[in-house]
């Protein structure tokens, strides 16, 4: 599947097929969205609202603290990625994967303050 930006409304009406009993697969090959996307949609739109499905133009701030925690947590194999994200409210698993290529690499995780992903 390609990386493809999808925009709010269009979110809004593969969410509306799958609560019209289409199950997260078949709404994968009809649309061409992983159907994990898909459920990861559906967990921001349940918590969030329509605001959950736009793309964010704002930088979400971590603590080092926080990111410490997922990342061993998520090393622990108790948990996916996507669990970890999940379960310490991180906006995507792409992130958290950021964080695990840093701290593997041995480089200093810190808070991230605007404009800074590190």
């Amino acid at each position: 599947m390609s990386k493809t930006s999808y925009p709010a409304e269009e979110k809004y009406e593969i969410l509306k097929a799958l609560d019209e009993h289409y199950s997260p697969y078949e709404l994968e090959s009809k649309y061409n969205v992983h159907h994990s996307t898909i459920l990861d949609w559906k967990r921001k739109y349940d918590k969030y609202g329509l605001e959950g499905l736009k793309e964010s133009s704002t930088w979400k701030k971590y603590s080092k603290e926080l990111k410490l925690a997922a990342i061993r947590d998520c090393l622990s194999g108790k948990y996916s990625m996507r669990e970890v994200a999940r379960l310490y409210d991180i906006s995507d698993a792409s992130v958290l994967r950021g964080w695990i290529k840093k701290y593997n690499s041995h480089r200093d995780l810190k808070d991230t303050s605007q404009g800074r992903t590190s």
